[in-house]
Parts: structure tokens; sequence; C-alpha cells
């Protein structure tokens, strides 16, 4: 039996063997964990900085560093969402709906249950460790996380610093385990033990993604890659749309749900355009555009057929102009990950077309991109967000991570 299935193993017994805590103590130890972030984090920068010193040996680009990097702010705000979790209601236990049968007199309730063990897969961000155990852990679920090797002493040391806590209050650490293998051909190896894992949810960039839903045998959530788009319609607020453009291109180009494509309606390009390329130069951004793009502003660069499909994640950000509000879906539809797709305009019933017809697990009418997030839906955190149709969409939160089960009373019932 090698590592990953020792590891596996340990986390489903504990699974099976600790009894239901009770809502009370699990808030009670999430407090504990966001107080023990606090109280540890020159801990934690010590051994992030070892991940980013060997990030730079390793020349990962620009937006894999960001996304690798810790700060007192960043961990004061996983801290933070911690305690939203907390403060959260449980859903473990809730009752979605009862009835009794008039025909036998049997009586039914529906209530939610955690999914059980839960295989997280991601590269390269230390919050998604805290994130995801914390989530897990308020819904009654074992995790077992398998981080890339880029980041292994930082989520070493969150794992430790959760660890510690549990032990003090008597709760099995291995409910929460960090695969020690972070090997490409562990991930294959890990993503097929049906008989330790309930569920596997990758997180991270499209190749990661397609490779663990195209190999996993554990039933899998897809997590999707964010080619964002924001389209600027020709009844747009032209003022107001520039600093939405900007938030959900500048403020952290390194994320999912960060802003690649601009789309403007051609009854307005000559106007914005030249004066939004001037505003995203100052901000640092590249441009890259389509031929109408390029006549309106000719320091444009030109945008290849693969560029409309790709995810920048840097301050590269491309340009499209489109003739109507059809076409302006129709490249979304082509191109989009369906994930965040927004539309700036002050016509509700273009408004209302865009959102019909428009397939994504967020849809937005006059906001940044960057509000598709566990925390601003109020969520706390999130394990990932889901682009698929599947049991859940979009950010996944607490009820999310539950599934349900019914239970049946009567009489002495026996069918007839």
């Amino acid at each position: 039996m090698n590592s990953i299935e020792m590891q596996c193993r340990a986390t489903r017994t504990a699974f099976e063997d600790t009894p239901s805590l009770s809502t009370e103590l699990k808030n009670k130890i999430l407090n504990a964990i966001a107080d023990a972030l606090i109280k540890k984090t020159p801990f934690i920068l010590a051994e992030n900085q070892k991940d980013i010193e060997r990030g730079h040996l390793a020349h990962l680009d620009s937006a894999m560093i960001d996304r690798l990097t810790l700060t007192a702010d960043r961990i004061k705000g996983m801290a933070d969402a911690v305690r939203v979790v907390a403060e959260l209601a449980d859903p473990v236990g809730e009752e979605l709906s009862d009835w009794t049968v008039e025909k036998s007199g049997l009586h039914i309730r529906k209530i939610r249950v955690p999914i059980g063990v839960i295989g997280m897969i991601y590269e390269a961000r230390p919050n998604v460790t805290i994130d995801a155990a914390s989530l897990c852990f308020k819904t009654g679920n074992a995790v077992v996380l398998r981080g890339s090797s880029s980041a292994y002493h930082s989520n070493k040391a969150l794992v430790d610093v959760m660890h510690d806590v549990l032990k003090i209050y008597d709760v099995n650490p291995e409910l929460i385990q960090l695969l020690e293998d972070t090997s490409r051909e562990g991930v294959d190896t890990f993503v097929k033990l049906n008989q330790y894992l309930h569920l596997v949810i990758p997180r991270g960039g499209a190749s990661l993604i397609q490779h663990v839903v195209q190999t996993a045998t554990v039933p899998s959530i897809e997590t999707g890659a964010g080619n964002c788009h924001i389209f600027v319609d020709r009844e747009a607020d032209l003022d107001k749309a520039i600093p939405i453009i900007i938030n959900a291109k500048v403020q952290r180009p390194s994320v999912c749900n960060a802003l690649e494509t601009v789309i403007i309606h051609e009854q307005i390009a000559e106007t914005f355009l030249p004066t939004l390329a001037k505003a995203l130069e100052a901000e640092g951004v590249s441009l890259k555009g389509d031929e109408k793009a390029r006549h309106i502003v000719s320091t444009i660069e030109v945008a290849e057929d693969a560029d409309w499909e790709l995810e920048f994640l840097n301050l590269t950000l491309a340009v499209k102009i489109v003739s109507s509000l059809g076409e302006a879906e129709a490249h979304i539809r082509q191109y989009g990950t369906k994930h965040t797709e927004v539309i700036l305009t002050e016509d509700h019933k273009r408004a209302d077309h865009f959102i019909r017809h428009v397939d994504a697990a967020a849809v937005g009418v006059n906001v940044s991109t960057r509000f598709t997030d566990g925390g601003e839906f109020g969520f706390g955190a999130e394990i990932g967000i889901s682009t698929q149709m599947l049991h859940a969409r979009g950010p996944m939160g607490l009820p999310e991570l539950t599934s349900y089960k019914y239970i049946m009373t009567g009489d002495h019932l026996f069918r007839k």
C-alpha cells in the first residue's frame, strides 16, 4: 500500500469512527483555528517564504507567484473567512422537506447529511487549504488535501496549525490530511481511490481540471477556469463602465474571476475604447484586439485566435468589437468557460436578454466579475466555483458540501 492510499485510508477511518460533532463544538474549533492562524502568522510566513524562493528558482510566472504568496493581511483574511464559516448556519441535519404518503401512512423526511471524505486537488494557492478544510469540517466531512509541490511548505504549516487545534479538543486530526506525495503520478492514484474517497474536487488551471475529470473514477465536480467577459453595451453608462473594467482586470489578475476579454458595442466603440485604453494603460494593462479595435486604437496588439479562449491570469486583456447584443452573446457562447459573464447597460430589456441567453454559473449586470466569490456571496469561503450543471453551480459553500438521505417512519408498515 503506497503512502497516498495509507493517508486516504486513515482519513476514511477517522471519518467513520468520529461521532457527529455538535454545531457548538464545530464552531468553537473553527474560531480556535482562526485565532491560531493569527498567532502563528510569523511561522506560516516563514514557511511560505521557502515556497516563494523555490518558485523563483523554478522560474514560476508572476501570476503563480502571486497565488502562492501569503502576507499578514492575507492570513488575516483567511482567519476572517473561517470565523464567517463558524457564524453561518450548520446545514447538517437540516430538514429539506417532509410528507406523509396518504395511501400507506408512511412518513418521510429528507435531511442534509455530510458527503463523506472529499479529495481536494489544487495548485499554488495556500488559502485553499484553509477554505477547503474549514468548509468540510463545518459540514461534517473529512478532507484529504493534495496541494501542489510549489506550495508544500505553506500548506503543511497551515495543516499543522489546524492539527494542533483539533488535538486540543480531542478530535482526530486525520479528519484533515495533507498528502505528502505531490507528484503528478500521485494524482492519478489519488482520484481512483473509490474505496476511501466519496468525491474529488479539482481547483486550478484548465489542464489540471480536465485531467482530473477525465482520469477520476471517484465522482468529481468540475470547477472551471475563468475566461470571463464584460460586454459594454451601447446603452452602458460609460463613465461607470471604466472603473468596473479596471477593477475586474487589475485588482487581482491572477485569479479565476478576473476579466480576460472586454466586448464593446460598435456604436460606442469610437468614443469609449480610446478612453478605456488610456485608463488601462495607466494601470499597466496591455491590450490585444481584433481588426476593428486596432483601427480605433493603433497601439493595440493583434489578437490571435487562441487569445479569445485564453485565461491570461496577468495584465493582458483582449478587446472585441461587435455589432449587436446577439454577436456579443455568440462570442461568449463560443469562448466562455461558463464561469462569470457581465453586461454593462442601463437598458433593462437588454440586460434581461443577456441574462436569459448567456449560460454561466454567474451572470452579472453592472458589476465587476470579481464578485463571483464565496466570501463576496456571504458564504465565508468557497471550496471552488463549479461550472457544471449537476449538484452544485457557482461558488460552493456549506450546502453544496452536503448530500441528503430519506428517513422513513411508520406504524409497523409493510408494502402490500
